[in-house]
């Protein structure tokens, strides 16, 4: 992995596998080669701080103790009253400039904004916007490599669905503006728009293409040895080539280490473990990925010594 060429590194799967260790686990392994690294976790819950043991909470781009060119992100955990406000305002301006403002209006601000707040892939919608601007920062080259830890299976296709719905509609809406500037009466009134408008469906576009991209980025299907998660995970990898993602590998979290002797209950868990490992060869979706077993720990990997000494055993 050390050696790949790859910048950006995507983790997705079923919740609770262990998605945010092993992410945040790669990204200390490559800090710990001297790449500049950042780590950017699109979970709606504050997993990679309480991983990594340090406050992430605002939202920003933060170096992480203990760690030389580790820099860390939560970006999934939006505000999403205050989001969709500065967005619903947008919205009516937008309406009111092409002459729909009636439409809005007797909505109202605060009817606008509870309609938003229930518009489906609207957290997916801000966390694309909030990428789009790590994105842009990795095209500055501060960091060499980005490592991104997305939610569980159904956010992660959300998100990736989002992103083409609102490059759609963002194209309509070019093209409406445009129409709308070619007459010299609104033409004043529509330049502003007509690049921000543009200038956001090609943000999004370069987000969805460097995810499609697999001279750019890896995604890592993370799972566990259970017959249930290697049968979500089979659903989960044909879902993202059916969105044009490639996945390359399949990183079975929580395996049993070898062991001596073997108690009644081992024994089974065991066994239950064989039956599932066994399917992924058999699998057709799962069957050609790069199969990597993490091992199960005796402790909870926590803190960055205890994701060093995890990424030394994974990450070869």
């Amino acid at each position: 992995m050390v050696s790949s060429t790859q910048k950006y590194y995507v983790f997705g799967g079923k919740g609770g596998v262990g998605k945010t260790i092993l992410a945040a686990s790669l990204a200390v392994k490559f800090a710990n080669h001297g790449e500049p690294t950042l780590v950017v976790s699109m979970h709606p819950a504050h997993s990679l701080g309480d991983t990594l043991e340090q406050d992430l909470s605002g939202g920003k781009i933060v170096p992480v103790n203990g760690v030389d060119s580790l820099f860390a992100a939560e970006i999934g955990h939006v505000d999403a009253k205050e989001d969709s406000s500065s967005f619903g305002s947008s919205m009516r301006n937008m309406l009111g400039k092409i002459g729909l403002g009636v439409l809005a209006d007797p909505l109202g601000k605060n009817k606008l904004h509870e309609m938003l707040m229930k518009t489906p892939g609207l957290g997916e919608g801000i966390a694309i916007s909030k990428l789009i601007q790590i994105v842009e920062l990795q095209e500055s080259n501060k960091f060499r490599r980005i490592v991104l830890d997305t939610g569980a299976t159904g956010h992660t296709l959300n998100l990736l669905s989002a992103a083409t719905l609102m490059e759609k509609f963002l194209s309509m809406a070019n093209k409406a503006v445009n129409v709308a500037s070619s007459y010299p009466a609104l033409k004043s009134v529509f330049g502003k728009e007509q690049i921000d408008v543009e200038e956001l469906r090609q943000q999004i576009a370069r987000v969805r293409d460097l995810v499609q991209d697999p001279q750019l980025t890896e995604f890592l299907i993370v799972t566990i040895p259970t017959v249930m998660a290697i049968t979500e995970s089979s659903r989960f990898h044909a879902s993202l080539k059916k969105d044009g993602v490639p996945a390359t590998r399949l990183i079975v979290n929580q395996v049993l280490p070898p062991s001596a002797s073997e108690c009644r209950f081992c024994a089974v868990k065991r066994k239950e473990e064989t039956r599932a490992l066994n399917m992924i060869s058999a699998d057709r979706e799962l069957g050609g990925l790069k199969l990597i077993q993490a091992p199960l720990q005796d402790v909870e990997v926590k803190g960055v010594p205890a994701l060093r000494f995890f990424s030394d055993v994974v990450w070869k």
